[in-house]
């Protein structure tokens, strides 16, 4: 879809349909034209409801406040309900007369999030018609300031939406296509595609070199040989190190401790980490951020075989520390260990990983929300300020001494999973903290994207499958720390 914004007043531009969002079930704006059909329909404006008009080449949606995520529900509904009509060209208006930059970003956002699909393996692809939106912007004052920040708005909403929609085309990808070695080329051709990136990738060998024993392990039982994915964008001056950890099961069997059937569907969604981190990365680059970004990626499979690890096996990470498996199923934190060591070895300002770490966090915050830990509030603050603008939902969960004691081992340092079966989102979070040295651990954050990756129906702007879960929430933490460095006080940003 492509995107336009213009001054030209609302009835003054030519399209095939308008939308027309209502705020606040004000239904007599000067915009609602049609409160008689609107009357028959019964349509009352609610969030995410919508109505379409083909008669009057009209469509309304209702959202519950100019919330900016309200503004993006409400336009992804809008062209939903238009989605099977022969439109080429559609209108919308802004709704507000200041602050053009935060609803130029929620409308594009809507459109381009709301819009995606996946049909790589449909044997009859549905002809997608190439439309226009074209986002008047009559209402703001300062008529010279107003496109010029509009036109930013939109070229940096376009790049986030993009990065998010790469994400779930990731994700998305069955196992057979989207095997270690095939996301590694993925990695790869990203890197060839963007200005100031570098990409090396490491095979078995490598983390034999590296020592990165639990990693190995993991993987040892797949006819798919592993890949370590270190991708690098690096600008001239960069003022700081931001250094994004992926975890990239591209299937999780559960290993000998084997996933019950029903289990194991869904389960490609165990690379969501790795493609979060892959989509920041290429997100940092085109928004241009002025600090030096890496993405660190563990992709594997963990499968079943003669060779595969087992529970009562002892492995060692590259740090030295010697990890009790007592389930195989706990997989995606040996990885993360291995990834975490070498990423602490790069000496960053930031680190944060990203995983579908445990089903736990799920029971605890809900489906749709991801699990914020680390040691410093200051830091989970700005995260869950910046999910929040970006409309990824997000909660905070506490590490705390008592829980941390539950995954003492009685033979090795730590055990991969807990004594108990509460709190496991968090005990899982507390056995990364194990492989996070001491200078970062106040510097890093854990994402736990468990819930909100991959759900297979469809929910807001979201489609059935993969989310893009983090990409967003990242990149908006990635511009705060921007106008930050550049002292740059964004008012719109700050709302």
């Amino acid at each position: 879809m492509k995107i336009t914004v213009t001054p030209k007043k609302l009835d003054a531009i030519h399209a095939d349909c308008e939308i027309v969002l209502i705020i606040n079930q004000q239904l007599k704006h000067k915009w609602v034209k049609d409160q008689t059909d609107l009357s028959t329909l019964n349509f009352e404006a609610k969030s995410e409801e919508s109505a379409f008009l083909p008669h009057q080449h009209r469509v309304y949606a209702g959202a519950d406040s100019l919330d900016r995520d309200e503004i993006r529900l409400a336009v992804a509904a809008a062209l939903k309900a238009i989605k099977n009509t022969n439109y080429k060209t559609i209108k919308i208006g802004s709704y507000v007369k200041t602050c053009p930059a935060i609803y130029t970003k929620a409308i594009v956002e809507g459109a381009l999030l709301g819009d995606y699909s996946f049909d790589r393996y449909k044997s009859k692809k549905e002809t997608k018609i190439q439309r226009e939106l074209i986002l008047s912007l009559e209402e703001y004052h300062d008529k010279e300031l107003k496109l010029e920040s509009a036109q930013n708005a939109l070229d940096e909403a376009t790049i986030i939406a993009q990065a998010a929609n790469l994400a779930k085309d990731v994700v998305n990808a069955v196992p057979d296509d989207m095997t270690p070695e095939a996301l590694a080329n993925e990695a790869q051709k990203l890197a060839d595609t963007l200005d100031n990136v570098t990409c090396f990738i490491g095979d078995e060998h490598f983390l034999e070199e590296q020592k990165m024993g639990a990693f190995a392990a993991v993987a040892r039982a797949s006819a798919h040989k592993p890949r370590f994915i270190h991708l690098t964008y690096k600008p001239k001056d960069a003022k700081e190190k931001f250094v994004f950890v992926g975890k990239g099961l591209t299937y999780d069997s559960g290993g000998l401790s084997l996933k019950p059937s029903e289990h194991m569907v869904s389960m490609k969604s165990d690379k969501s980490g790795s493609a979060a981190a892959l989509a920041i990365l290429k997100g940092a680059a085109q928004l241009q951020v002025p600090f030096e970004v890496h993405t660190i990626i563990g992709s594997c499979e963990n499968m079943i075989g003669g060779n595969a690890y087992k529970p009562d096996d002892v492995l060692v990470a590259k740090n030295g520390v010697t990890i009790e498996v007592r389930n195989t199923d706990a997989e995606g934190r040996l990885v993360l260990a291995d990834c975490l060591c070498y990423a602490c070895e790069l000496e960053p300002d930031y680190l944060v990983d990203m995983a579908t770490l445990t089903g736990a966090c799920v029971v605890a915050v809900g489906e749709y929300t991801t699990g914020i830990m680390g040691h410093n509030s200051a830091l989970k603050d700005e995260m869950l300020s910046a999910a929040d603008k970006s409309g990824e939902l997000s909660a905070t969960l506490p590490f705390n001494r008592y829980l941390k004691k539950l995954i003492k081992s009685d033979i090795a340092d730590i055990s991969n999973i807990a004594a108990s079966r509460y709190g496991g989102a968090i005990t899982a979070g507390l056995f990364l903290d194990n492989f996070v040295t001491d200078t970062v651990k106040d510097k890093w954050l854990h994402l736990d994207i468990a819930g909100p990756a991959f759900i297979e129906k469809e929910w807001g702007y979201n489609q059935s499958g993969a989310s893009g879960a983090g990409v967003r929430m990242c990149l908006y933490w990635l511009k705060e720390h921007t106008y930050k460095i550049n002292n740059y006080h964004d008012k719109d940003e700050e709302k």
